[in-house]
Parts: C-alpha cells; sequence; structure tokens
C-alpha cells in the first residue's frame, strides 16, 4: 500500500479494515509502521500541500480541506499548509487560475461570468477578497 504513495494513518486503517483485517492487528500493524518511520501525518500533509498548489493549483482553504479528508487533524494541516504557502505567491496562483478559464480572453464582459468566475475561485479554495480584486481588475463591467 505504502509503496505507491504516502498514506495518512487513516487512510492506512481504513484500507486494513476494508480488506478484513481484525482492529487488534491494524492498532499492531499501525504502531509499527509509525515506529519505523513509514506512516507519517506530517510528512503526508506536505505531499499533499504540494501536489494540490504546485500541480492542481488550489488555494489555501481547499488544501487544508483535502488534508482533513485524508484523515489528518487539523493543527498538522494548518502547519503543512502555512509551510507551504509561505513560498507560494497567491495573488499568481489566482490569477493563473483565472487566466486557465478565461482561456484567450482577456476581460469578463459579462456580469454572469463574473458571478461564474467568482464561484469557481472560491471552490478551489481561494479568499473572496483577493478573488473580487482580482476579477473586478479582469471586468469591464461598469460598476453602478
Amino acid at each position: 500500500m505504502l509503496a505507491r504513495r504516502e498514506l495518512s494513518e487513516q487512510q492506512v486503517r481504513q484500507r486494513l479494515a476494508n480488506k478484513g483485517h481484525e482492529p487488534d492487528s491494524i492498532d499492531a500493524a499501525v504502531v509499527r509502521l509509525r515506529t519505523e518511520r513509514a506512516i507519517d501525518d506530517a510528512r503526508v500533509a506536505e505531499a499533499i500541500a504540494r501536489t494540490e498548489t504546485s500541480v492542481k493549483r488550489r488555494g489555501k482553504l481547499r488544501v487544508r480541506m483535502q488534508i482533513e479528508r485524508a484523515g489528518i487533524d487539523r493543527a498538522t494541516a494548518r502547519t503543512a499548509t502555512d509551510g507551504v504557502f509561505e513560498t507560494v505567491d497567491d495573488d499568481a496562483l489566482i490569477e493563473a487560475a483565472l487566466r486557465r478559464r478565461l482561456r484567450s480572453r482577456s476581460h469578463i464582459d459579462d456580469p454572469k461570468e463574473f458571478q461564474r468566475l467568482y464561484r469557481f475561485l472560491v471552490a478551489q479554495g481561494f479568499e473572496s477578497d483577493r478573488i473580487l480584486r482580482l476579477l473586478k481588475r479582469f471586468s469591464t463591467i461598469d460598476e453602478q
């Protein structure tokens, strides 16, 4: 299981349970794997954070949520996310996501498209104030 990719302790427990192993043997295996440093939730959290930002180009909130979905506690998720985002320019990440979504266009002309792009970027885990600032920069819609 661990040869393919890093797994959190909870993921290892779930997979062993799905294969029909007894709870006592699962506990023993997890203790042994933790002792051998084969599983380490902090290392898994950092790997997920790096992948989510560099490959999938997700925002901080979505990255943290993905880490927590892997069964890693909030404090570890926050530490890993903060560590990775120290080296990432949030605004450049949001702009790259927006440019990909706009494709060859350079402006937003339609209020519905503005709303659609806002929802998309929020779902990607970016902070709403930064999204609005960037969308307004790309928008040609008259403010009323």
